[in-house]
C-alpha cells in the first residue's frame, strides 16, 4: 500500500488521470490525499467531484476556499465566477448527491502513521497542532450542520485578521475558514495578511511573512502538507512543511508525492485559467 498526496486539481481531471497512471496508483491498494480545491478553473471539475467521491475511503481530500464557494453558490449566497468551469456541476442530476458528499469533508486531515497533517493553506502560527485540529472541527461541525447556511452566509471576509481565544459566533468561525483555506503571507505576530499573492522570492514587503517562517507552535510537531499557494511552484522553505500546489490550471504541473519513499511525479498542464 502506497500513501499519495496530490496539489490542488481545480477540474484538472484528465490531468489527474495522467498522473496516477504514471505512479500506477492501485485504488484496491493506495490511498490518495488531496488538498483541497477539487473544483474551479480547469473544464472537468464535475468529472473530478464524482471520481473522488467514487474512490471511497481511497481518498482524503479536506476542503479549499474553491470547494466552499461552490457550496455557497448552490445555496443561492454568491455569484458563479465566469472564470470558474463548474456550471456543469450544478446541471448534473447527481449535484445534491455530489455537494452532499462535499459538505461532509473536513478542513484538516491526519495521517496518524506517519504524523502528517493535510490542509489546504496553513495553519495559524499562533496555534499548536492539536489547537488547529480542534477549531477545524468546530467548523467542520457547523457546516455538516443542519444551519449550515447560516456559516456559508457569514463565511466571507477578511476581518477579524488576528486570532484570539474571545472571538465567538462567526467571526471566530471566519478566522479559522480564512487561515486553513485562504493565508499565504501574516504579519511576524500572525496577523492575517490576504491580498499579497507573490511568493516569497518576489514578495518586496518586509512585514508580509509566508505562515510557515512565522515564529510560533504551529509545525512543532507533525509534519504539515498544503496547497492553495500555485506562486511557491512547490518550494517551501520550512523541513516540517510540504507544499504541493505547483500551478496545473496555470500552465505549470500537476504533482504528487508518495509518502513512502518521497517519490515526486509530475505532469506537464496546459493553460486552463486566465
Amino acid at each position: 500500500m502506497a500513501t499519495y498526496f496530490v496539489g490542488d486539481i481545480q477540474g484538472c481531471f484528465d490531468d489527474l488521470q495522467h498522473l496516477l497512471q504514471q505512479a500506477d496508483f492501485d485504488p484496491q491498494q493506495d490511498q490518495l490525499w488531496l488538498t483541497g480545491d477539487l473544483v474551479a478553473r480547469g473544464p472537468k471539475s464535475l468529472e473530478t467531484l464524482r471520481f473522488v467521491k467514487g474512490l471511497g475511503t481511497s481518498a482524503i481530500t479536506i476542503l479549499g476556499n474553491h470547494d466552499l464557494h461552490l457550496l455557497a453558490i448552490d445555496a443561492g449566497l454568491a455569484k458563479l465566477n465566469p472564470k470558474d468551469k463548474t456550471q456543469p456541476i450544478f446541471d448534473a442530476d447527481d449535484k445534491d448527491e455530489l455537494l452532499q458528499w462535499l459538505r461532509q469533508q473536513p478542513l484538516l486531515a491526519h495521517h496518524e502513521a506517519y504524523n502528517i497533517i493535510m490542509v489546504h493553506a496553513g495553519i495559524s502560527p499562533q496555534w499548536t497542532q492539536q489547537q488547529a485540529k480542534q477549531y477545524a472541527q468546530e467548523v467542520n461541525a457547523q457546516l455538516r450542520g443542519d444551519d449550515y447556511l447560516a456559516l456559508l452566509t457569514n463565511m466571507y471576509g477578511a476581518q477579524p485578521d488576528y486570532w484570539s481565544e474571545g472571538l465567538q459566533g462567526f467571526d471566530r468561525l471566519r478566522f479559522i475558514i480564512n487561515a486553513f483555506t485562504r493565508m499565504r503571507f501574516c504579519a511576524s505576530d500572525g496577523q492575517l495578511e490576504f491580498h499579497n499573492k507573490h511568493s516569497p522570492a518576489t514578495n518586496s514587503n518586509t512585514q508580509h511573512i509566508p505562515w510557515y517562517e512565522v515564529a510560533g507552535p504551529h509545525l512543532d510537531d507533525a509534519h504539515v502538507i498544503f496547497g492553495h499557494w500555485a506562486a511557491l511552484e512547490g518550494e517551501c522553505s520550512h523541513e516540517n512543511a510540504t507544499t504541493l500546489d505547483t500551478g496545473c490550471v496555470w500552465g505549470n504541473s500537476l504533482t504528487m508525492l508518495r509518502w513512502e519513499d518521497k517519490a515526486v511525479f509530475s505532469v506537464p498542464c496546459p493553460i486552463y485559467a486566465t
